[in-house]
């Protein structure tokens, strides 16, 4: 069997549980009955990457597979072949294939229309699902659970910021808080997504595009680097906007219990202070070390395994 995983909205409530636990299983230790079986997997970054690169790279050589990877200049896309035909003809060497775009998804569902060769999102323009999974699994790890967690988010509504939307409005009992700078939210697309979608009983999203009258008490405050890998801002003045949503020690004068998140890179001093990032309430680094977990399970998801 053969699965692709190149959006939230690829998983259904089962499959989407079934990833998020089995990260937790990689993460407590080894697990019996998992292995790709020498499965071929080829690794395609057109962008940057050091955590979700390495995370499916370790993953699946501690899985039994071996690895084949490309630069972003490697393929004969780059020379006038068709996405479509590039597809083909990885399909027919690879079991799996890892890609990060930053683009239009519509590149990886060609890459899809075959019933051989898997394909992972690791990251397009509009959505990061395999970041949100990773993230899910920390709070499962952490709290014993995601239902019912409440959760601040604070900074620019990219495309991590939609992937955790959407992946934590299958959870009941979630309340997702996001504060997004004006003109830098979530987009209407998602928003319309969530929408039609629905959430699971009692669960609820809203975003504000200011930092008035926060919620307290809540369990987890989650931010991103404000400048997102392969996006420029068209407002030179954007950082003017942007500043009044650092993440800072404040924060925890209501929300003393809070763990936070980072799916990094960082850059202390502007979405997050050091003191926040480096200190005793920081989960971002076991964050980061739970992508591999993750990645291994979405990979045996996409392989056949789970539900």
């Amino acid at each position: 069997m053969t699965r692709h995983l190149i959006s939230i909205d690829d998983l259904d409530d089962e499959a989407l549980h079934w990833i998020v636990a089995r990260g937790v299983q990689h993460a407590a230790g080894p697990v019996d009955g998992t292995g790709l079986d020498g499965a071929v997997v080829g690794v395609y970054f057109r962008r940057t990457s050091t955590r979700t690169r390495t995370a499916f790279s370790a993953g699946t050589l501690r899985l039994g597979g071996r690895l084949v990877t490309y630069g972003p200049g490697d393929l004969q896309t780059n020379t006038g072949e068709t996405t479509e035909d590039t597809g083909r003809v990885l399909s027919l060497m690879l079991d799996v294939l890892v890609a990060r775009t930053a683009d239009d998804p519509a590149e990886m569902r060609a890459w899809a229309g075959q019933r051989r060769m898997a394909v992972i999102n690791a990251m397009s323009a509009d959505e990061h699902p395999t970041q949100a999974l990773a993230d899910l699994s920390t709070l499962q790890r952490r709290f014993g659970a995601v239902d019912g967690l409440r959760l601040l988010y604070v900074g620019e509504g990219n495309n991590t910021a939609s992937a955790l939307a959407l992946a934590l409005s299958r959870y009941p009992g979630v309340t997702l808080d996001l504060r997004t700078p004006p003109g830098y939210g979530l987009t209407p697309q998602v928003h319309e997504r969530l929408r039609r979608a629905g959430t699971a009983a009692g669960t609820v999203i809203r975003e504000r595009h200011d930092m008035d009258d926060l919620p307290t008490g809540v369990d987890v405050v989650y931010t991103t680097r404000w400048e997102t890998t392969g996006t420029v801002k068209p407002d030179p003045d954007w950082r003017t906007v942007y500043a009044p949503f650092q993440v800072s020690a404040r924060l925890w004068d209501d929300n003393p219990k809070a763990v936070f998140l980072h799916d990094l890179p960082a850059h202390r001093g502007d979405e997050v202070t050091a003191e926040v990032l480096d200190g005793p309430h920081s989960l971002a680094f076991d964050q980061a070390a739970m992508k591999m977990y993750s990645a291994m399970a979405v990979l045996e998801w996409c392989r056949g395994a789970g539900r």
